[in-house]
């Protein structure tokens, strides 16, 4: 990431807004972007592949009977930024429900997948397959579910501003795609 590029552009923001970036509170505000950019954008920095090599810590199930045992964390908190409008997405809960093939994912890991993959410029539905594919990658099972609620600035704070809006997103992979009572897990 280019912090010094993204002060110079936040700077011609302000000033393109009829700002004068030089004035008390605005004087280091390219700079304090810059660092925030950095941090709640990391994920653009990492291929899926290399989250779920990151997060992809795994214990061996001590039962063969587990395979059939769902693994389900509710409740993740996100937040993420859309593509469209750079606006942010927030208020974002993700549910995530795995088989275990063999080796379950630590119950961190799960939560931090869901965190680095929503660190991006991302659409919500997006990010729903994001995850979903890291789970499968990270614990080697193809029946992954994913189910994300989230409330998107771009319609609450713009446009239609209808502050009680809620998008939801279910991305299904393997089993969950057509085993209802696993789809009923997410829920």
């Amino acid at each position: 990431m280019d912090k010094k590029a993204i002060e110079y552009h936040v700077k011609g923001l302000l000033e393109a807004l009829g700002e004068d970036p030089e004035r008390e509170g605005l004087r280091e505000t390219p700079e304090r972007v810059a660092r925030m950019f950095e941090e709640v954008f990391e994920g653009i920095a990492y291929s899926n592949d290399r989250i779920a090599e990151m997060f992809g810590k795994t214990f061996d199930t001590a039962d063969p009977s587990q395979a059939e045992t769902a693994v389900v964390m509710r409740d993740i908190t996100v937040f993420s930024y859309c593509e469209h409008h750079l606006a942010l997405m927030y208020d974002m809960t993700v549910n995530v429900a795995y088989i275990p093939n063999g080796k379950v994912l630590g119950l961190s890991k799960i939560a931090r997948i869901c965190d680095m993959a929503a660190k991006r410029l991302q659409l919500q539905e997006r990010l729903g397959s994001d995850i979903a594919e890291i789970i499968s990658k990270a614990s080697g099972s193809p029946d992954v579910g994913v189910l994300i609620r989230g409330s998107h600035s771009c319609m609450t704070a713009r446009g239609i501003r209808n502050a009680s809006a809620k998008t939801v997103t279910t991305t299904f992979r393997g089993r969950f795609k057509t085993d209802p009572e696993l789809k009923k897990l997410l829920y």
